[in-house]
């Protein structure tokens, strides 16, 4: 039988299968350890990969009555570039009206120059992983200027340490990942053990 959405351990599956997820001793460029790491892009290189994560994040919102009553008019938005591969792949499933990406501009998140002219639908904010929450709340800030409303926030992975939900909306993920980071030195069970330490950019 297929799943419609694949349990979380299904998910990290593909995503360990595809390399977007490993297991080793990391350090990130904030110099906090971690024996975790996620580099989606990995994952969303594949089209059929691509389509099974994608396809099961819409899912998700589209048991949410008050979004899917409101399809098709309806906004994709992805906070940065990472998000962008979830953010077309849930559009496509939705059958969304709109598409639309962020970026930063001297410290700013923004649309492009003249993108947000005319009306926004209500819009859905996905993204590949949510670690904080920071990208996910200013974006939602940006379309709340623009006089448009949040019906949805989702990704593939949310970190537990990350709000469960923007301003009174909950965030749908396929994995809830209980992410550790450790100090370097004694807290760090790798560095005890003098595991191989691999840096990673973000």
């Amino acid at each position: 039988m297929v799943e419609l959405i694949p349990s979380p351990d299904s998910i990290l599956q593909i995503l360990q299968r595809t390399g977007a997820f490993l297991e080793g001793h990391f350090v990130y460029p904030n110099g906090k350890h971690s024996p975790h790491y996620f580099q989606m892009p990995l994952a969303f290189r594949y089209y059929d990969t691509a389509r099974v994560l994608a396809v099961a994040l819409s899912r998700k919102f589209r048991l949410d009555r008050d979004i899917s009553s409101r399809l098709p008019k309806v906004s994709v938005v992805s906070p940065s570039s990472g998000g962008i591969p979830v953010a077309f792949g849930v559009r496509d499933a939705l059958s969304a009206e709109q598409i639309y990406w962020a970026e930063q501009e001297k410290g700013k998140r923004m649309f492009r120059q003249y993108v947000n002219q005319g009306e926004v639908n209500p819009c859905i904010i996905v993204d590949d992983i949510i670690r904080s929450g920071h990208a996910i709340e200013e974006t939602a800030e940006l379309v709340k200027t623009l006089g448009a409303e949040v019906i949805g926030c989702g990704a593939i992975v949310r970190f537990t340490s990350a709000p469960e939900e923007i301003n009174g909306v909950p965030i749908k993920a396929l994995v809830e990942f209980d992410a550790h980071f450790y100090e370097e030195g004694d807290e760090c069970r790798d560095c005890k053990q003098g595991a191989p330490v691999e840096h990673v950019r973000f």
